[in-house]
């Protein structure tokens, strides 16, 4: 292994090692908690677009506001609040399954303020990177952490399929509060001691979240990205919430069959993550986000003919092309994100973003579960992958069609080998 990898910065792999319980947990709960909704408690298709949107709902209420309350404050803290926060919810949920009284309400509720705290570790979580590690190992570490939650999205649905299938989906669940308290721990140990941040000439809370939007839409190629990921999330969240019930009612496959198909997307995630560094520095950072979406991202369109015997294998290739693109596009434009922003606007400039194309899920939630009424969940689910594909419209539209590397002050991003 090359000595100098961020794999020999001790509190690197402190963070990497937190990632990756965190990661295994959240991916055994994305697959656990809807398979308990949809199966223990037989919950109908707006049920599903109201768990869908609960996930994501915090980014938009609250996702400008955290920004600025995180650039305030050192990030470490904050994220293992989050991190201790959301353990202690996620845990309620097979304590009232084992007493007898979960409800399809309590599990809205739950995720809803689970999101929350994901919204603040989040937010904060990207702009730690940063001064963690530096800024010219932005896309190293961001490599790194793409493929940790790629390689979660293999073990952590296959290893929920088969837990449901075994345990019942409730008691699986305990493996994403799991998760939480494990990466709590490790950012604990972490040594590295964060300036406080400065402040400021101006304390009040709306012109500061003004600032941060107004950097993040008057950059033109940022602007492209913020306008695509959106798109994509919008229509993402609405197959979301049709997916599970999808794959088990029309396409009729078992608890475990469907955390299996759902884990293949992360094989394509683990091989954009190994190859990102190679692909973009040959491609050019600039053309990367706007032409390997286009020619990956239509993998997605394969998941609506999944059903039993060969159209299984075919869906899963579809999820892994998906995923391959998916990550290609994350490591380019959040490096990029992370590399123009002054390190006072770092949590703003992330919050922006994340209120913005994070905060269309919710919407595509609900979109997803009137569709899933009003459609069916063949219909619904074709519309929502042929959005997503749609979305690379805003960055082939863009002036990032016109360009190889993005500009980064006087000079391009330069991708390391």
């Amino acid at each position: 292994m090359n000595r100098d990898s961020l794999l020999f910065h001790a509190d690197f792999r402190r963070l990497f090692a937190g990632d990756t319980a965190s990661q295994l947990g959240t991916f055994v709960g994305v697959t656990a908690i809807p398979l308990l909704a949809a199966v223990t408690l037989a919950a109908t298709p707006f049920e599903m677009g109201l768990l869908t949107t609960a996930e994501t709902l915090g980014f938009l209420l609250i996702g400008l506001p955290a920004g600025v309350w995180v650039d305030r404050l050192r990030k470490r803290p904050v994220m293992l609040a989050a991190d201790l926060a959301r353990a202690a919810l996620i845990l309620s949920i097979p304590l009232t399954w084992w007493a007898g009284g979960l409800t399809m309400v309590q599990l809205i509720v739950v995720v809803l303020f689970v999101g929350i705290g994901t919204v603040f570790f989040d937010v904060s979580y990207q702009a730690y990177l940063p001064a963690l590690v530096g800024r010219d190992r932005l896309l190293e570490g961001n490599a790194k952490l793409q493929g940790v939650q790629s390689s979660a999205q293999i073990a952590g649905p296959s290893a929920a399929g088969v837990l449901v299938q075994f345990v019942g989906a409730a008691s699986t669940v305990l493996v994403t509060g799991l998760g939480y308290l494990a990466s709590a721990l490790c950012l604990w140990r972490i040594r590295t001691v964060e300036q406080l941040p400065e402040k400021t000439g101006h304390e009040r809370l709306v012109p500061q979240m003004l600032e941060g939007l107004k950097f993040v839409f008057t950059d033109k190629p940022l602007r492209a990205i913020v306008a695509c990921t959106a798109t994509a999330n919008l229509f993402g969240a609405a197959a979301q919430a049709v997916q599970v019930l999808f794959l088990t009612r029309t396409a009729g496959l078992p608890p475990a069959a469907v955390g299996g198909l759902l884990a293949v997307g992360g094989i394509g995630g683990i091989l954009g993550a190994l190859f990102a560094g190679a692909i973009i520095r040959r491609v050019g950072q600039a053309r990367s986000i706007w032409l390997l979406p286009m020619l990956v991202w239509p993998g997605n369109l394969l998941v609506p003919l999944a059903g039993p015997g060969w159209r299984v294998p075919l869906a899963g290739f579809g999820l892994a092309l998906a995923g391959f693109g998916v990550i290609l596009y994350n490591v380019a434009q959040v490096s990029y994100r992370q590399a123009i922003t002054p390190d006072r606007l770092l949590g703003r400039m992330n919050a922006s973003v994340r209120f913005v194309v994070w905060g269309t899920m919710p919407l595509g939630g609900l979109l997803g579960g009137a569709l899933g009424e009003g459609l069916g969940l063949t219909g619904a689910l074709w519309t929502a992958v042929i959005g997503q594909l749609a979305a690379a419209l805003w960055v082939v539209c863009s002036p990032l069609r016109h360009m190889r590397d993005l500009p980064v002050g006087e000079k391009a991003v330069v991708v390391p080998a």
